[in-house]
């Protein structure tokens, strides 16, 4: 049962968005994690996501990145889904808007205490790296990211906590860009890696039957309501 409900977002560049926005119960200030979704879209593995954070007690919204091509979610399989994502860096530069925009949203919410997260899965990861960086997050979390080899940079001086998940399985993270990640994260405090042995690209999404994986998905939700609690 969905907790959440959609709402439309006014975007700065014009237009408006959807963006499926799931609220703790009670009336207690709490953060809130703005959440990239894959080139699937804000689908029932992003919105069973929010409803596990709203549950927990924090603020999730999942903004759709696509709307300005192919609007919301597109069934596994469906060539449309990676048609939409291309080219991925003027893409990924466009949602920077609407995740700014989402976190303007949240932050006239009367529960939000003022912090927020970004986590990002599969296309979405940059803005684990990118929220923090660029858009005024205050903490990102990237699961089974893609596209990451181009903000490595992006982390250079980073104060904000940054936590990246990979399985060494996944053929959109090559085993260099993880080695990278893991050098970076030696000299960059604030960033964890943790790479999980024998699991795939995908490995949060219950409708990715192949890769789905229990352990790793619990390993990324409690790393993320840390995140989160500490922002508390």
């Amino acid at each position: 049962i969905m907790s959440g409900k959609q709402v439309k977002i006014q975007s700065s560049g014009g237009g408006e968005f959807d963006c499926y926005l799931a609220l703790p119960a009670g009336a207690t200030k709490a953060p809130a994690v703005v959440m990239a979704s894959a080139v699937h879209g804000v689908n029932a593995d992003i919105r069973g996501i929010a409803d596990v954070f709203a549950a927990a007690g924090y603020i999730a919204a999942a903004p759709d990145l696509f709307w300005r091509t192919i609007p919301g979610p597109v069934a596994r399989g469906d060539k449309r889904a990676a048609e939409r994502s291309q080219p991925r860096l003027p893409v990924l530069k466009s949602g920077e808007t609407d995740m700014a925009d989402t976190l303007a949203m949240v932050r006239k919410l009367p529960q939000h205490n003022g912090k927020a997260a970004s986590m990002g899965f599969c296309f979405g990861g940059p803005y684990a790296v990118l929220g923090p960086k660029r858009l005024g997050f205050d903490a990102g979390i990237g699961c089974h990211s893609t596209q990451m080899k181009d903000f490595l940079h992006e982390l250079d001086g980073m104060t904000k906590p940054v936590c990246i998940i990979w399985g060494d399985q996944d053929t959109a993270a090559p085993p260099e860009v993880q080695a990278a990640y893991l050098e970076k994260a030696q000299a960059v405090t604030s960033l964890q890696v943790h790479i999980f042995p024998g699991i795939l690209h995908g490995y949060m999404m219950r409708e990715n039957v192949q890769a789905w994986d229990k352990p790793t998905y619990d390993f990324s939700m409690d790393k993320a309501l840390g995140i989160l609690n500490a922002l508390r």
